[in-house]
Protein backbone atom coordinates (compact mmCIF):
# COMPACT_ATOMS: atom_id res chain seq x y z
CA UNK A 1 0.00 0.00 0.00
CA UNK A 2 1.49 3.34 -1.26
CA UNK A 3 1.55 6.32 1.90
CA UNK A 4 2.65 8.39 0.01
CA UNK A 5 1.42 12.26 0.07
CA UNK A 6 -0.95 13.36 -2.53
CA UNK A 7 -1.75 17.37 -3.49
CA UNK A 8 -4.67 18.36 -5.60
CA UNK A 9 -5.79 22.11 -5.98
CA UNK A 10 -9.64 22.61 -5.17
CA UNK A 11 -11.44 26.22 -5.37
CA UNK A 12 -12.52 27.38 -2.33
CA UNK A 13 -16.53 26.47 -3.40
CA UNK A 14 -14.97 23.28 -3.56
CA UNK A 15 -13.78 22.67 -0.03
CA UNK A 16 -16.92 24.38 1.30
CA UNK A 17 -19.10 21.59 -0.50
CA UNK A 18 -16.79 19.01 1.16
CA UNK A 19 -17.18 20.50 3.94
CA UNK A 20 -21.02 20.77 4.03
CA UNK A 21 -20.82 16.58 3.79
CA UNK A 22 -19.09 16.51 6.71
CA UNK A 23 -21.01 15.16 10.13
CA UNK A 24 -21.51 17.62 12.57
CA UNK A 25 -18.90 15.66 14.93
CA UNK A 26 -16.25 16.22 12.15
CA UNK A 27 -17.48 19.73 10.81
CA UNK A 28 -16.50 20.19 14.71
CA UNK A 29 -13.51 18.44 15.32
CA UNK A 30 -12.71 20.61 12.11
CA UNK A 31 -13.48 23.81 12.89
CA UNK A 32 -11.31 23.22 16.33
CA UNK A 33 -8.00 22.62 14.17
CA UNK A 34 -8.68 25.42 11.88
CA UNK A 35 -9.21 27.59 15.03
CA UNK A 36 -6.41 26.12 16.49
CA UNK A 37 -4.01 26.93 13.37
CA UNK A 38 -5.31 30.18 13.27
CA UNK A 39 -4.33 31.18 17.13
CA UNK A 40 -0.89 29.24 16.55
CA UNK A 41 -0.43 31.64 13.27
CA UNK A 42 -1.85 34.57 15.48
CA UNK A 43 0.61 33.80 18.56
CA UNK A 44 3.32 33.70 15.93
CA UNK A 45 2.90 36.93 14.74
CA UNK A 46 2.75 38.97 17.92
CA UNK A 47 5.83 36.96 19.55
CA UNK A 48 7.55 37.86 16.37
CA UNK A 49 6.16 41.60 16.47
CA UNK A 50 7.61 41.76 20.13
CA UNK A 51 11.17 40.15 19.06
CA UNK A 52 13.81 43.05 19.50
CA UNK A 53 17.77 42.99 19.15
CA UNK A 54 18.05 45.98 21.51
CA UNK A 55 17.14 44.57 24.80
CA UNK A 56 18.66 41.40 25.69
CA UNK A 57 16.58 38.55 28.35
CA UNK A 58 18.54 39.33 30.93
CA UNK A 59 18.57 43.37 30.89
CA UNK A 60 14.57 42.57 30.81
CA UNK A 61 14.97 40.28 33.90
CA UNK A 62 16.74 42.51 35.85
CA UNK A 63 14.41 45.45 35.00
CA UNK A 64 11.47 43.39 36.40
CA UNK A 65 13.25 42.27 39.56
CA UNK A 66 13.61 46.02 40.44
CA UNK A 67 10.02 46.90 39.60
CA UNK A 68 9.26 43.77 41.75
CA UNK A 69 11.19 45.13 44.66
CA UNK A 70 10.05 48.70 44.19
CA UNK A 71 6.52 47.36 44.82
CA UNK A 72 7.28 45.12 47.50
CA UNK A 73 9.55 47.99 49.77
Amino acid sequence: MNTGAYQISLSYNQILNLVKQLSFKEKTRLSMELAKETKDQTLTRLLNSFRTEEITQDEIDKEVESVRSEIYA
